[in-house]
């Protein structure tokens, strides 16, 4: 099993790209979503790349990188791993290395974000709503070595995702001495196109 995906430019390899974002989408949507960002974020010397989750969302119809009605571990774990290869095979697609790659995901794709992202070396971390699912231990095996820098945006009236999530996210880091740069924002589980203005900035001070 591969990862279908949405590519913006389109033509592939681009090694005239000052760089790529790897956009991850949420739970129950796909890989058409987050390429709407592309205009907003206005990085147009920039590869996008929008994979899609392989699964079978059971209700909305869209994809899922797992089931969030259950303890789909084994579903995370396929997922990761398809993500992990996505990530290693993705210099020969793109024409562009990991250090030059950045990692954004929303909701889901968010965790996703900083579930597989850690362990890379790429040139940067979004999580935009989202949460870690990766535990205490997990993340002090990862803390003690080079880390991407890491931005989280947040909304305060998230009610899939509660601010509380994102704001114990940031102190998990913090604790073992992660640095993040942290953002929140008077919306809701959404993004917004302030939020985008953020990502620019993050994408261009970490290029």
């Amino acid at each position: 099993m591969t990862l279908n995906y949405r590519s913006l430019p389109s033509k592939l390899p681009n090694p005239d790209a000052l760089g790529a974002i790897v956009a991850l989408h949420g739970w129950g949507s796909n890989c058409e979503d987050l390429i709407s960002l592309v205009p907003i974020v206005g990085l147009r010397n920039y590869q996008w790349i929008c994979p899609e989750a392989p699964f079978d969302h059971p209700i909305l119809g869209g994809k899922m990188w797992y089931d969030l009605q259950g303890l789909d571990a084994e579903g995370l774990a396929k997922s990761c791993e398809l993500l992990s290869q996505f990530l290693e095979d993705l210099p020969a697609l793109t024409g562009i290395p990991l250090d030059k790659t950045f990692l954004l995901g929303f909701s889901q794709g968010a965790a996703m974000t900083l579930d597989v992202g850690l362990v890379f070396p790429l040139a940067g971390l979004i999580a935009l709503s989202g949460y870690l699912h990766i535990s205490e231990e997990q993340l002090q095996e990862v803390a003690g070595k080079p880390l991407p820098p890491i931005l989280i945006a947040h909304g305060t009236q998230d009610t899939v995702v509660p601010i509380s999530v994102a704001r114990n996210t940031r102190e998990m880091f913090e604790r073992f001495g992660v640095t993040v740069e942290y953002e929140e924002y008077e919306m809701s589980h959404e993004i917004r196109p302030e939020t985008c203005d953020r990502i620019q900035k993050f994408i261009l001070d970490n290029t």
